[in-house]
């Protein structure tokens, strides 16, 4: 799965186990509802900033919300290799 499937999954989760909507999560992280459901789908990359205010929205540490990701830098779509001369 994706980098950015496999967050929105984890921001999903933390969200419905706090009991809140996507409308209330939203508004505490001061963003658009429909970007929220973007990046829970997988269809947006949050900057950094984004994710510490969804984490303050959540009422955890940011890092709780990078725990689950599962990255394998080998792979070759994520090398980059030095161009020939």
């Amino acid at each position: 799965m994706d980098i950015r499937r496999q967050f929105g999954q984890i921001l999903r989760d933390a969200r419905t186990s706090s009991g809140l909507t996507q409308e209330e999560l939203a508004f505490r992280a001061g963003m658009n509802v429909t970007y929220l459901s973007d990046i829970e789908r997988g269809r947006w990359n949050p900057s950094l900033a984004m994710i510490v205010d969804l984490a303050v929205g959540l009422g955890v540490h940011p890092s709780d919300l990078l725990k689950g990701l599962v990255v394998d830098a080998a792979t070759p779509e994520r090398v980059r290799k030095k161009p020939k001369d």
